[in-house]
């Protein structure tokens, strides 16, 4: 009878130790939340006039539920498909606008509720800051007057930042050049249920190559379907009222610049084919000049797909690189070109040429400097 008994008391004791509680996460102690909890300081935009300062605020630690949320890896790209935005941006919470010779800053009215702020922008002549909130289901336009530090909503949740801002103010300092997701946009294809229709394929033909081993690549046709329909956008021209008309058609647009004077936009796009061993920034790319009107100008560089590099890290692809307006001048292109064909082994008098070239580019680039 005994020997039972000290049976049951192991055998209840063996159950209660493996019993679990349904345990939810606790706070620890008011002393080592303030610790670790705290508030960070503001990081701080100013305007060239020094009359205006933009004081911005995030959390500390993302929150359980940003780190929570649904993430594709695809062409070097970390993107929330839902959301269309990267996954890895880090939001700010609030905004603040301060003159300079005051001591006290001003809460921005209006600002979204539960803000998750990010590509903040000031307007060319500094009077409006514009910035993107991410909602639950995507990205809206937002602006701040700022002699009266009010914030408007301009756009729905529909703008596509996965490839970096998804706008660009115009000189007319009242509109917006800004990337939308296409009203046709195809489905997103689940690839744990697609089933390939054939085998992915490389071929080699000798050439050698050093290259890093990047993350997040194409793998496969699947991938190069979602890749297409995360980054293609259309553009538009937004105002300030909240008017939108469509400026450029479907495309992948990875760089808009306007000119200084306003009057030219170099678009990059781009093209195919792709790769699975290099990220979207070695894919081909095309540039072209606009005039606002979207007419095109002149097709001003095309870079084909870079694969194969020289060894050695102070090496660079071949042509064009580099290309951007030169602040000082209306509308002037600069560009850098490799007299060495972009290989540092080649013992060359020089390394790089800089060119210049003036708008509407119906002449040749001019040489501005040769660099060892």
């Amino acid at each position: 009878m005994k020997l039972k008994l000290l049976s049951l008391f192991v055998f209840v004791g063996t159950f209660s130790t493996i019993a679990q509680e349904n345990v939810t996460y606790q706070k620890p102690s008011a002393e080592i939340l303030a610790l670790a909890d705290y508030e960070r300081a503001p990081s701080v935009s100013m305007d060239t006039k020094k009359e205006y300062m933009l004081l911005s605020y995030r959390n500390t630690y993302k929150t359980l539920d940003d780190l929570n949320q649904t993430e594709m890896k695809l062409g070097g790209l970390r993107i929330n498909p839902v959301t269309n935005i990267s996954s890895t941006v880090t939001y700010i919470n609030n905004l603040k606008i301060r003159k300079i010779k005051d001591k006290n800053e001003i809460q921005v009215s209006g600002l979204p509720a539960n803000a998750r702020i990010t590509n903040i922008s000031w307007s060319p002549n500094e009077k409006k800051i514009a910035f993107t909130n991410t909602t639950n289901q995507g990205v809206e336009l937002w602006f701040i007057d700022v002699a009266t530090a009010t914030a408007k909503k301009l756009t729905s949740d529909n703008l596509n930042a996965n490839l970096g801002s998804p706008f660009n103010w115009m000189k007319d300092n009242e509109t917006l050049l800004v990337k939308m997701l296409p009203k046709n946009r195809p489905a997103l294809i689940d690839s744990n249920k697609d089933i390939p229709k054939g085998p992915t394929v490389s071929t080699s033909d000798g050439s050698k190559s050093q290259n890093r081993t990047y993350q997040d690549l194409l793998k496969n046709k699947t991938d190069e379907a979602n890749f297409d329909a995360l980054v293609t956008s259309e553009l538009y021209k937004v105002s300030l009222s909240g008017n939108a008309t469509l400026f450029k058609t479907a495309d992948i647009y990875a760089g808009e610049s306007f000119s200084p004077d306003g009057n030219y936009l170099m678009l990059t796009t781009i093209q195919k084919p792709y790769s699975y061993i290099v990220p979207l920034s070695r894919f081909p790319q095309k540039t072209t000049v606009y005039d606002d009107n979207g007419k095109e100008v002149k097709v001003v560089n095309e870079v084909p797909l870079t694969e194969i590099m020289p060894k050695g890290f102070s090496s660079v692809r071949k042509g064009k690189r580099s290309m951007g307006w030169r602040a000082d001048k209306p509308a002037t292109l600069y560009f850098v070109e490799a007299l060495d064909g972009g290989d540092q082994a080649v013992k060359v008098d020089f390394r790089d040429e800089i060119f210049l070239w003036e708008a509407p580019f119906t002449s040749n680039p001019t040489s501005l400097i040769k660099k060892r």
